[in-house]
């Protein structure tokens, strides 16, 4: 189980009126989840469409009709003493209002926003809608373990025009979920499309980027490869991300590479976090331009990261018929040390000596 359109019954809804943001928490209808996991599929489509679906909400509007709308995506973490801890909810709070001023939309205030967060995982787990921790999950680093994942989202208020949002509302549910890539197949190939453009929204966190990252997962999925790779817009040169990930580099001089942020990559929290775990190992990171040559003849191991991916390696990336494999297709010790400090952390095998996870009581 990956994303599954099976949200848990409390949801979140703020709207932006006159000035200030009016919120409420709506329990939708639900049995208890040991029920609903028993049901037949028809019982549990027709009791997803009771969740999923707002009859006093705009169909027409801004974000339906020319997806204007931002969102993000964290995970609550099952833990050993039973409770769950949300992994650096302030830093998604601050880049989801970056992304809704970048969309010239009231932004939502951090400090609600992971209030929010807490509030909507703390009210599901009461009504018992939450993973329980496995200490299966850590003879494979966690690599397939649940979590609660997170979507802060906006919607806008009704038109159909094309025009900005200025009474959104702001959304947040959640659901199970597990791993994000299935297993098999860890190669990746260079997409032929453009993800963004400099000055465009390729920093926002905007529903409209992710058509062009569907498009080539699919087309890299139907052609056997596990993910694609964008090249800048401009050059088509230089990497900049993975579908919908941040992408590193571990070349064979001992250098960790990822691509600089500008204005068309994402600044992505989990590659925050992985910059400053490498740092505190003594390994060299570097934020820079890296050419797909440059990281095909020098690459030892590759990853890619994201609140999904966690740490995924790239056993070998196809460009233009050329094939470099990393590692000899093997997860490397790097990667492989890197995933086992962040997942470790997030589900509290480690202790987190930065203050990244939020209890959630």
């Amino acid at each position: 189980m990956a994303f599954a359109l099976n949200t848990y019954p409390i949801t979140y809804r703020a709207r932006f009126l006159n000035g200030e943001w009016i919120d409420e928490y709506i329990e939708k209808p639900h049995k208890t989840q040991e029920e609903e996991t028993a049901m037949s599929d028809v019982e549990r489509v027709k009791l997803e469409n009771s969740r999923n679906y707002y009859e006093d909400m705009p169909l027409v509007n801004y974000t339906s009709q020319y997806g204007l709308a931002c969102f993000e995506g964290l995970k609550a973490f099952p833990q050993k003493n039973e409770g769950l801890s949300i992994f650096r909810p302030d830093k998604n709070g601050e880049r989801f209002m970056l992304s809704m001023k970048g969309l010239c939309m009231p932004p939502f205030p951090k400090e609600d926003f992971v209030k929010t967060c807490v509030e909507t995982v703390k009210r599901n787990a009461a009504l018992g809608f939450k993973p329980h921790y496995k200490s299966e999950w850590e003879k494979d680093s966690f690599m397939y373990a649940d979590a609660v994942y997170i979507r802060p989202f906006t919607i806008s208020e009704g038109g159909i025009g094309v025009n900005l949002s200025k009474e959104p509302y702001v959304m947040v549910i959640n659901t199970p979920v597990s791993a994000y890539f299935s297993s098999g197949s860890s190669d990746a190939i260079v997409s032929n499309k453009v993800r963004a453009m400099p000055n465009g929204t390729g920093w926002i966190k905007a529903c409209s980027n992710y058509v062009i990252s569907a498009l080539a997962k699919s087309e890299a999925l139907k052609a056997g490869y596990m993910e694609c790779i964008f090249l800048d817009g401009t050059n088509r040169k230089y990497i900049e991300e993975g579908s919908s990930c941040n992408i590193f580099f571990y070349l064979k001089s001992g250098e960790l590479v990822t691509p600089e942020l500008g204005d068309t990559i994402l600044p992505g929290i989990t590659r925050m976090s992985i910059l400053e775990l490498a740092r505190d190992k003594g390994i060299k990171t570097t934020e820079r331009k890296i050419s797909i040559d440059e990281a095909m003849e020098e690459t030892k191991e590759c990853f890619v990261s994201g609140t999904a991916a966690g740490a995924t390696p790239l056993s070998s990336i196809t460009y233009q018929g050329k094939k470099a494999v990393f590692n000899d297709g093997k997860t490397g010790d790097f990667t492989a040390d890197i995933r086992d400090t962040l997942k470790g952390i997030q589900y509290g095998k480690l202790p987190d000596t930065k203050g990244w996870m939020v209890s959630v009581a």
